[in-house]
């Protein structure tokens, strides 16, 4: 499975994202929170920092950039400094501002984040101010809001409705986006706040409400996975939805589809600051499904994604190299280190995109010792990836005589494979590892300093590649032969 993530997840494209909703901004006020006031009692934030960023809808916009996708932003702002500052932040995310419509009787909206520091580095916060008007639009906003909706559906790929419940999203605005999107066959995701009526989301596609919006909307608490169930086939009925992902937080997902749930796991986190989960969710979402997978895969990667977020403090993207590092490090385990060449070389392309040095030694290793152990530690200090060879039974032959191995290949690469410094190994069966060299061309090629330079087998290769070729230091008396004859004498 982890395989079809890497591969959806280095697929998705530039895949166009209309995006419709409230854009805020957000503001955060760092201070030292070192004492009480004398006034009252309550906390002297001294300020040593202020940090801006785009927030709703605008995070989501961010989100979606920082996936390789491209979003076609629809909203309001007003006419006050807060909107010319959200405008420069999302220019500055190559987000263009041509869709936010300036409405002159109502503020941008921002929410102004105290966060007090505890010894200059632990960060919490401390309070929240909050300026908005969640007062409906007037009717020619909605028509303008209506007109540049139709203008750009035309070129996007799929719709997103943000809505935060602050006046942009109203009833028949949204039943009109969402008709206008079925008859284009463009997908509508729906992203919605809490609340008990979800009637205006009719005929949409997905729609993401967390575990206690979905709670609201259905009228009982979702405590259990049997419940989000429950609750997201309620619904998928009453909204005629195609598919239901209520997130569970720790817990990950339910995605509804096809009339069945499926419950969508996550890891354990280490939350840090839950702002913006849900905006990194409907962005992954939205870019895997414009870029053609399926539900299931967009929820597995908006799990990892919102996982990722979570772990980060205040509203923050996550790129898909993140994601790719994350898909690797958590499946590294299952997927085993033991591999035969098609899929390494698949393994090792996806660490050359995150430009992780790749070094490549081979050998039989027959009995390890701890001259095996030091030459490891040292290859694994060459790079960032180390690949073994591994010479088979047949091979060891070849090369040892008829009474080796002493280990099977596949017990002697077991043994290797629980050692830290080894990451990848790969059998093979020829006599010299040239051939292998060749398919995985790697960074740097270690060979023990027993080997003369311009005798190491492969070397010319890797050097004509741009590569380099390392010999280590060897320990004096340790090699598997010496064992083998100490035993044997032993034995005598």
């Amino acid at each position: 499975m982890y395989k079809k993530l890497l591969k959806a997840v280095t697929n998705l494209g530039s895949p166009k994202i209309l995006l419709v909703g409230d854009f805020l901004i957000d503001s955060y006020v760092y201070g030292d929170a070192l004492r009480i006031s004398p006034e009252a009692p309550v906390q002297v934030l001294q300020v040593v920092n202020k940090e801006y960023s785009c927030g709703g809808a605008g995070s989501v916009a961010a989100d979606i950039v920082a996936l390789g996708a491209e979003p076609l932003c629809i909203g309001v702002i007003g006419s006050d400094p807060n909107a010319e500052l959200l405008k420069e932040l999302l220019k500055a995310k190559n987000i263009s501002v041509d869709g936010l419509i300036t409405v002159d009787d109502r503020p941008t909206i921002s929410k102004q984040r105290l966060i007090g520091l505890a010894q200059h580095r632990h960060r919490q916060q401390l309070l929240r101010i909050d300026e908005e008007s969640t007062a409906p639009l007037h009717k020619d906003v909605y028509k303008k809001i209506l007109s540049i909706y139709s203008e750009f559906l035309k070129r996007a790929d799929i719709v997103c409705l943000q809505d935060y419940n602050k006046g942009v999203l109203d009833p028949e605005l949204s039943k009109e986006m969402i008709s206008l999107a079925q008859k284009a066959n463009k997908k509508v995701l729906v992203d919605p706040p809490m609340g008990e009526d979800y009637s205006k989301y009719t005929g949409a596609n997905v729609i993401t409400p967390n575990r206690y919006e979905a709670s609201t909307s259905v009228g009982f608490d979702i405590k259990t996975i049997e419940d989000a169930e429950k609750a997201a086939s309620m619904l998928a009925e009453k909204l005629r939805l195609e598919a239901v992902v209520v997130t569970l937080d720790k817990e990950g997902a339910l995605l509804w589809n096809n009339g069945s749930g499926e419950h969508i796991t996550t890891i354990p986190r280490s939350v840090y600051d839950v702002t913006g989960a849900g905006d990194m969710v409907l962005a992954m979402l939205a870019v895997t499904l414009a870029a053609g997978h399926d539900f299931k895969t967009a929820v597995q990667l908006s799990n990892i994604a919102g996982g990722i977020e979570v772990e980060k403090f205040g509203v923050a993207i996550v790129t898909v190299d993140e994601i790719i590092n994350e898909i690797i490090a958590e499946n590294r385990g299952k997927a085993g280190k033991i591999h035969d060449i098609e899929t390494l070389l698949n393994e090792l392309s996806f660490h050359r995109q995150q430009k992780e040095k790749i070094v490549f030694t081979n050998g039989c290793f027959d009995v390890i010792h701890r001259g095996h152990i030091e030459y490891l530690k040292f290859c694994k200090k060459q790079g960032d990836i180390v690949v073994l060879g591994l010479n088979s039974d047949s091979s060891v032959k070849q090369i040892k005589g008829e009474e080796r191995p002493i280990n099977n290949q596949h017990d002697r690469a077991a043994v290797l494979a629980a050692l830290e410094t080894v990451d990848y190994i790969t059998i093979f069966d020829q006599a010299d590892p040239l051939d292998l060299i060749k398919q995985v061309k790697p960074d740097v090629l270690v060979k023990g300093a027993d080997w003369a330079k311009d005798a190491v087998i492969g070397g010319p290769f890797v050097e004509s590649s741009g590569g380099k070729v390392v010999l280590a230091p060897l320990v004096d008396g340790k090699s598997s032969t010496d064992a083998i004859n100490k035993i044997r004498s032993l034995e005598k």
